[in-house]
């Protein structure tokens, strides 16, 4: 809190003796969470106000990469390949994976990640994916969620596609062509829900070390409706579903406190291994026995019940959605979003 207030009368006094300085995003790392601020660095084509709004007169440097005008998805609904055109495709997955009701900064930054991860599908699987043959890119999770216009209007309610369309069509469209890479290659642009305070090292969860996918702090989550959740399950449940993965582990309602142990915690503060009895078990594992929205996860035991406590939701790896969202209320805009979220990136027009 000391460092806080300390900060912001620096700021303040910035306003008035450096009129001419502005506020840029995040460095790549930051090295605990009273740090945030005053780690902000100095942007000279941005300048942020309080209305949010920003002049930008930067000139993104271009790349050989350029878009079809139609592409194939694989439609998990109805089990059959689609043709659609490639920026409509984009406003459905736009609005299926952020809220409508986000900062249009937050929701720019959405419109150039999924650009992104979708020519980085089409590049790297041509004739495919192994997963589904005939398209290299799904409508769901395991590629990026895209809904039609009918079924985005049937789950919203009444007055949705005239209130937001418009507004997802303007992020994608005032970002058309723009793509992230990282020394001249496009990236695998992977985001999630929401952190829980701070991204994961891409190592941490899915065993390669990607150099654009490190852990950063994601401090503007405290809006997201599921940062902090908890299952309720009774004791004897739970050792029957633990058992019944890894055999018998000599456990009761009375031991539990001696037999669970904490392992290795990631940089993110992402449970990695617990061990149980001897028996290592990864966070990730426990994540799908229970069902967890994270793996940030602790157990508290009271009598005969145990509660798993999460913060955050998602695998935590690249862009924050919420945090995104946070960001751009606070005042940044996309491109000092995506920058602070991947790290070493740069935000290039196709040509």
């Amino acid at each position: 809190m000391l460092n806080r207030l300390i900060f912001s009368l620096v700021i303040f006094g910035m306003f008035f003796t450096i009129p001419n300085i502005s506020l840029a995003f995040f460095e790549d790392a930051i090295s605990k969470p009273s740090d945030v601020e005053a780690k902000l660095g100095e942007n000279n084509n941005v300048q942020v106000a309080d209305s949010e709004k920003y002049i930008d007169n930067e000139e993104l440097a271009s790349s050989n990469i350029s878009e079809p005008d139609l592409i194939k998805v694989y439609n998990v609904k109805t089990k059959e390949v689609m043709v659609i055109d490639f920026e409509e495709y984009l406003k459905g997955v736009v609005s299926s994976e952020m809220p409508a009701e986000f900062n249009e900064e937050a929701l720019k930054a959405q419109a150039i990640t999924a650009r992104t991860f979708l020519l980085y599908r089409l590049k790297k699987y041509p004739n495919g994916h192994p997963e589904h043959m005939d398209a290299p890119i799904c409508t769901g999770t395991h590629c990026q969620v895209w809904n039609s216009k009918d079924e985005l209007i049937a789950s919203h309610e009444d007055g949705w596609y005239e209130k937001y369309w418009g507004k997802i069509e303007e992020a994608v469209n005032s970002t058309s062509g723009q793509i992230l890479t990282y020394e001249s290659k496009i990236i695998e642009p992977l985001f999630h829900s929401v952190s829980g305070g701070r991204t994961e090292n891409s190592e941490d969860v899915f065993s390669a070390s990607v150099p654009y996918l490190k852990s950063v702090e994601s401090p503007y989550e405290n809006e997201a409706p599921k940062l902090h959740d908890s299952v309720k399950i009774t004791v004897n449940d739970f050792i029957s579903k633990v058992e019944s993965v890894y055999g018998d582990l000599n456990l009761s309602q009375d031991n539990l406190d001696d037999k669970i142990k904490l392992g290795e915690v990631s940089e993110g503060g992402k449970i990695k291994t617990i061990t149980i009895d001897d028996t290592e078990i990864s966070g990730r594992e426990m994540r799908s026995l229970f069902n967890l929205n994270s793996t940030n996860f602790s157990f508290i035991q009271t009598g005969n019940e145990i509660e798993i406590v999460t913060t955050g939701y998602g695998h935590g790896v690249g862009m924050s959605q919420w945090g995104a969202d946070g960001m751009a209320d606070e005042g940044y805009n996309y491109k000092e979003i995506l920058k602070h979220y991947y790290t070493g990136v740069d935000i290039v027009n196709m040509k």
